[in-house]
């Protein structure tokens, strides 16, 4: 019996392989014989970059570059074997690195992304899968551009401030001095949301205020934007600032897709093709999927329903563990998730619950039961 089992994180307990591996003790406690493919799940967002290192053979790289607020922070990424480099924006320019008090998307910068790039490229690195999830910023990836070597300059030809607050004076961008293997990279850009760039659905009035945005603050952001975007327009063919994505990570999405190689991709369509899911997929007996928390949301087309999807083009039966269940889990069913079992085994705080150890065994231990039926 193939069992091919693909769990995202259960998010502050369990990683993705160490979920897998639970459920994977746990099958084989009821038959040794299996043949279980414990593959690595994420959506492209936090915890992609663990996901892949760990269930692909990547190796981790650490390195020290400019957080949001342009102090010194050390960010990981990993580089997959076949030399893909696997990175998370949020690790140099994500909000969770900046105190609620100091959030201020006028003077946040992606620029430590931009370092991470180069750091990667530098180790011989051309293709890339980035997710974007999570950001601080609202610069429009401007920084990250100029770390690799893009000028955004105002009308004296001198460099514009770092943050959204410089594009106000940005009239001219130059590429003289990018660093030359740029134009050899690929980037696969994991991205779910689809706002354009500017006004009332666009990325400072959706996203603007969880950064720290004021209302006053909006319309100015909104400006900075629609500012870069014009004169993007004079320095490359591909700028378009309604594109859907272009308004993702404070117009992050904008900046790949105008100044390099980039597609906008879901995340989870990236997570599966590079582990190869699919192929272990076509002859499982069964395929096990699964989250921290199940519910209406999952249903809308989160990771595990992307495994369950593809199990459903080859006929396969899908059932997902869960911490536990929330409103709405039902419509997972109708998304190819044809049975789900939370694995909480009795009443107990969430800091219990959440326990690594208890976390691990309770998966463990539902899974055995489980698959003694099956």
């Amino acid at each position: 019996m193939k069992i091919v089992v693909s769990i995202d994180s259960f998010k502050g307990s369990l990683s993705s392989i160490e979920a897998g591996r639970a459920v994977e003790k746990g099958i084989l406690k009821v038959n040794s014989n299996a043949e279980v493919v414990v593959c690595p799940l994420a959506d492209g967002g936090e915890g992609t970059v663990d996901a892949l290192a760990a269930g692909l053979g990547g190796k981790l790289i650490s390195t020290t570059v400019k957080g949001p607020l342009l102090e010194p922070i050390d960010a990981e990424y990993c580089i997959l074997p076949d030399g893909t480099a696997v990175m998370e924006m949020a690790k140099a320019a994500g909000l969770p690195l900046i105190k609620a008090t100091e959030r201020n998307p006028m003077k946040t910068t992606t620029f430590g992304v931009g370092e991470l790039i180069k750091d990667a490229i530098g180790r011989g690195c051309r293709h890339f899968v980035i997710g974007i999830g999570g950001s601080a910023t609202n610069d429009g990836g401007t920084g990250m551009l100029t770390a690799l070597g893009y000028e955004f300059l105002n009308g004296e030809g001198k460099p514009v401030e770092p943050g959204a607050e410089g594009l106000l004076s940005l009239e001219s961008i130059s590429d003289k001095n990018i660093i030359g293997e740029l134009k050899e990279c690929t980037f696969r850009i994991a991205c779910d949301v689809t706002n354009p760039l500017c006004g009332e659905k666009g990325a400072s009035a959706i996203y603007g205020p969880q950064k720290g945005a004021t209302p006053e603050m909006i319309p100015v952001l909104d400006k900075a934007l629609a500012t870069f975007a014009k004169v993007a327009e004079t320095a490359s063919s591909k700028a378009d600032m309604n594109y859907p994505g272009a308004g993702a990570a404070g117009g992050m999405g904008f900046g790949f897709l105008t100044f390099t190689n980039a597609s906008l991709e879901s995340g989870i369509k990236i997570v599966i093709e590079e582990t190869g899911i699919e192929e272990h997929i076509k002859d499982a007996d069964l395929v096990v999927t699964g989250e921290g928390r199940l519910d209406r949301q999952t249903a809308m087309g989160k990771a595990p329903i992307g495994v369950a999807r593809i199990a459903k083009k080859y006929g396969k039966k899908v059932i997902a563990f869960c911490g536990c269940v929330g409103e709405g889990a039902e419509k997972c069913n109708e998304e190819g998730i044809d049975a789900y079992f939370p694995i909480l085994r009795n009443i107990t705080s969430l800091e219990e619950a959440m326990k690594k150890e208890n976390a691990f065994r309770n998966l463990e231990e539902t899974a055995e039961q489980v698959f003694r039926l099956i």
